[in-house]
This record gives C-alpha cells, sequence and structure tokens, in this order.
C-alpha cells in the first residue's frame, strides 16, 4: 500500500503542471519528441539524483543551515525567468528549428536544484514516505527509483503534448503565440518563489 500510495504522490507530484512540464510541453511543440528525448532525461535522472543527495547527505546540511535554500531559491527565478525569454522567443518555423536547440540534459539535471517546485517536492516525499522500514537508506533509493520510472512517462506526456500543438499550429504566428502562453505560465508559477523571496529579503534591507 505505501508502494502503491508513493506511485500516486508521483503522477500527482510530476504529472500536473510546473517548470519541468511546461519546458518540456514546449520544446516538443518547438523542437518535436526526438530532440526533446535529452531535456526528458534530464528531469526524470537530475530529480532522483537530487532526491538521493537532499535524503542521504545533503538534507542534514541544509538542516543546519537553511540560508542555503534562501539563496538557491533567487538563483532559480533568474533562471526560470531566463527560460521564459528563450521560450517566448523561441524559432517558429522548420529552418529556425534546425538550428536552434532545447535545454540539454545536463542543464535541465542541473536545473532541478534550483526549480522551485523540485525543492517543495523532495521535502514533501522524504516527509511523506520515510520511517516505514528498517533502512532510511533503502527507503531514499526506492524513492528515487518510482521517480525515475514513473515521473518520465509524465514528462514525456506532456512533451507529446507539445509535439501535438506544433502539429495544429502550422503557423509560425500561431506558434509564436503558443511560446508566449507557455513562458507567460512558466512566469506565473514562480509567483510562490517570488513571495517567498520577497520575505525573506525584507528584513535583510531594514
Amino acid at each position: 500500500m505505501t508502494l502503491l500510495s508513493l506511485v500516486l504522490f508521483v503522477f500527482a507530484t510530476a504529472g500536473t503542471p510546473g517548470p519541468n512540464n511546461t519546458i518540456a510541453m514546449a520544446s516538443g511543440a518547438t523542437f518535436g519528441l526526438r530532440r526533446t528525448i535529452p531535456t526528458i532525461a534530464g528531469v526524470n535522472i537530475g530529480f532522483p539524483t537530487m532526491i538521493i543527495l537532499v535524503g542521504i547527505g545533503l538534507g542534514q546540511v541544509l538542516e543546519q543551515w537553511p540560508v542555503i535554500l534562501d539563496v538557491l531559491r533567487p538563483i532559480g527565478i533568474i533562471y526560470l525567468l531566463y527560460l521564459a525569454w528563450k521560450i517566448a522567443t523561441g524559432p517558429t518555423d522548420l529552418a529556425a528549428q534546425r538550428q536552434g536547440s532545447p535545454p540539454g540534459f545536463v542543464q535541465m539535471a542541473l536545473f532541478q536544484f534550483v526549480n522551485p517546485k523540485a525543492w517543495t517536492m523532495v521535502v514533501g516525499v522524504i516527509a511523506a514516505y520515510t520511517g516505514a522500514w528498517e533502512s532510511f537508506v533503502l527507503e531514499i533509493l526506492v524513492i528515487a527509483l518510482v521517480y525515475a520510472v514513473f515521473g518520465t512517462p509524465c514528462t514525456t506526456v506532456w512533451a507529446l503534448l507539445g509535439v501535438g500543438v506544433g502539429r495544429v499550429l502550422s503557423r509560425p504566428a500561431h506558434l509564436r503565440i503558443f511560446n508566449l502562453v507557455m513562458a507567460g505560465l512558466l512566469v506565473v508559477s514562480l509567483i510562490p518563489a517570488v513571495v517567498q523571496t520577497v520575505e525573506w529579503a525584507l528584513p535583510l534591507l531594514r
């Protein structure tokens, strides 16, 4: 039952709208599924790696110095704004698509560590799904494996949705509108992180 609950949790978190899925969808619409595979792989290898690092070692460091998360949050916001700009100004014709490139494997894997939603998911899943077994390390490894196995189809579905949209929006002007909408959704997803950053920064500025 615990494992089934974990799988459902993965679908609920990895399958819902967020920065990773928005980027995958925009990439699928602009570059197609084949060229988006490194983006998908970066998300679904980078995030389980993040779970392992936070669960086994980095979590203790963050407990002693929680300010690290406060520093990482604005870095993530700036990077997401950069990605939103790249999506909004991305190519809208076939010739330009061949010249451009979607976010790569390493880029998306490292992005998980500054992705505000990823940190929320890591903290939530470790808090909710550890403590049932005798081995904490084994629990962390199982959680990471489940995210890699069941999170990948979620990201792939979003990329395929983007591919479908790209085929329907054959005119460059329509694809540009789609890119602008995706960029806007990415910016909107930053609102909670921006609020937290402002709340953290205001006392320092006084």
